[in-house]
């Protein structure tokens, strides 16, 4: 196949209109192109000229080496990599060890996008592994994460954190990442999100998002997929203990059930399981302190991003609700940027232990909610919070109980206009933004809910973030605090072949073990992790 890139067309263009420029381009008549596919399109959308979708196309022509030759000096139109997903084991390696009586099936400890995706392509390999997931089914999980929205009731063990599809079923779906994928595991992430009922588009829009309400239905029939291949799911398990000997993974503790004897176990937790955290440095398994970051949500009108990003391409269809990245690097040495931004989004209550307050943003597909939010973060590092690789936890503890008690202890929010927080006042009523989170927001001043090195820079960026977006500072812009769970405060640390350095058999993946940051990233590194699990058990 050929790609060609830096094709230009208007966005309104007819849909012939690819195809036509692609023959113009190659000097080729009609019946010389065999098949098109669109890699990735993305929009150029300067003020100043008129808006035009940006193509990359891989195309399936006659005398394909003729026409590589003829653009050989071009580095626009070069032979297309082979972004085809293969497989490290098949049914005919596997079903010998599977089927004799000694085989202890891998399990997999969590069912977010790492585990899901470990899960699934472990049964795709023939495996049949189990799932241990502490939380509900998506449907269940998602009535008790309305019971903390909506009546101020949480349920530690289904809410926002934990249960099927973990975290990132409710945020904005994204599935864009700037991890190296030199073997193209994204795509495949792609392609069995679409297999289960994704949008087609999400292959190769620019910036895909399923959003959160698909995102229910596409993780329902990803597990289906995996049961019907032989692999099985426990909810409402969670792992208590690990039983280690010699340095060697021998099972798992289940509160409640009998245990589980295994030699493969993934640790695909997510960043908010503390308590089996807890229970992994207590048996003894390697880990370290990392850097993450810690903030408040900011709100703003959606329309007002939309202007400030789009200018006159501002409520266009093609463009959709606008984003923005944002770094900034304060005097006192601290950087200070936008996290997970949401277009047309809601800021989300995303506790998963009692008495605590925790925001987080999502959008649906449609992003088109009023309000643009994104965290913005303050970098810190395990210099701030000293005392071994649990450290981190109880930082991040600390802040959130204090977010509760200014929230006013009912799960609400606290929260301050973005005027009233530059001049070191508190809040004592809205104006032209209404915040989005549930329970609600309690306003306040946010001057104690974060250390002062934190208050200090992001008062200092907030302004600085005006020169980039006009109006990011506008005074009736709602700060919500605190967000802390930005990524995981520890790296459980593992070698090259993905086993813990301490604990054979033990293999710590995604967000929770610091090796991922996001849906898409997470889901790679839970194929990486699979394929490293089935390399072992074929090398005994």
């Amino acid at each position: 196949m050929i790609r060609i890139t830096e094709i230009r067309l208007p966005v309104s263009h007819a849909p012939e209109a690819l195809e036509e420029a692609i023959l113009k381009r190659l000097h080729l008549k009609p019946e010389d192109l065999i098949k098109t596919e669109v890699f990735k399109r993305s929009y150029d959308a300067r003020k100043n000229i008129a808006l035009a979708f940006i193509y990359t196309v891989d195309l399936t022509v006659k005398n394909e080496e003729q026409v590589l030759d003829r653009f050989a000096d071009d580095i626009h139109v070069a032979p297309s990599p082979d972004t085809s997903y293969h497989f490290v084991a098949n049914d005919a390696q596997v079903e010998p060890q599977v089927n004799t009586p000694d085989f202890l099936r891998p399990v997999v400890i969590g069912f977010g996008p790492c585990g899901i995706f470990a899960a699934l392509i472990l049964a795709q390999m023939g495996f049949k592994p189990i799932v241990l997931e502490r939380g509900k089914s998506v449907r269940e999980r998602t009535q008790d994460t309305w019971n903390l929205w909506r009546k101020n009731v949480l349920n530690p063990e289904s809410n926002v954190q934990f249960g099927e599809g973990g975290a990132g079923t409710f945020s904005d779906g994204k599935l864009y990442s700037q991890i190296k994928d030199p073997k193209f595991y994204g795509r495949k992430v792609i392609h069995e999100f679409i297999k289960a009922g994704a949008p087609e588009e999400i292959r190769y829009v620019a910036k895909p998002h399923i959003g959160t309400f698909r995102l229910v239905g596409v993780v329902e029939k990803m597990r289906q997929e995996m049961i019907a291949l032989g692999g099985e799911i426990r909810f409402s398990q969670k792992v208590i203990g690990f039983d280690i000997e010699d340095g060697q993974i021998k099972g798992v503790k289940i509160e409640g059930h009998e245990d589980l004897a295994a030699n493969h176990v993934i640790l695909a937790l997510g960043h908010s399981a503390r308590d089996t955290f807890e229970a992994l440095h207590e048996a003894g398994v390697y880990m370290e302190a990392k850097p993450f970051s810690v903030g408040f949500r900011i709100e703003h009108p959606q329309s007002l991003i939309d202007q400030a990003r789009l200018g006159p391409h501002a409520g266009n269809k093609y463009t959709g609700a606008a984003d923005y990245k944002l770094v900034y690097h304060a005097k006192n040495g601290r950087s200070v940027y936008s996290f997970c931004m949401c277009p047309g989004g809601t800021v989300v209550a995303a506790a998963s232990e009692p008495h605590r307050v925790v925001t987080n943003g999502m959008s649906q597909y449609s992003r088109n909610e009023r309000n643009a939010n994104a965290g913005i973060v303050v970098g810190i590092t395990p210099e701030d919070y000293p005392g071994g690789p649990l450290a981190g936890l109880e930082f991040q503890r600390v802040l959130e109980s204090k977010a509760y008690r200014l929230g006013g202890s009912t799960y609400e929010a606290p929260g301050q206009l973005v005027g009233d927080f530059l001049a070191g006042k508190p809040s004592t009523e809205f104006g032209s933004v209404v915040p989005s989170y549930q329970p609600g927001v309690h306003l306040t001043d946010l001057a104690d809910s974060l250390p002062p090195y934190a208050i200090e820079a992001i008062r200092e960026a907030i302004p600085a973030f005006e020169k980039q977006i006009k109006g990011f500072s506008m005074k009736d812009a709602v700060l919500t605090g605190v967000e802390t769970r930005t990524s995981s405060p520890l790296r459980i640390t593992r070698q090259d072949n993905f086993q813990s350095i301490n604990i054979k058999g033990l293999y710590p993946a995604g967000e929770g073990a610091g090796y991922a940051g996001g849906i898409l990233s997470a889901g790679v590194d839970g194929i990486k992790v699979a394929e490293a699990v089935a390399l072992n058990y074929l090398s005994k």
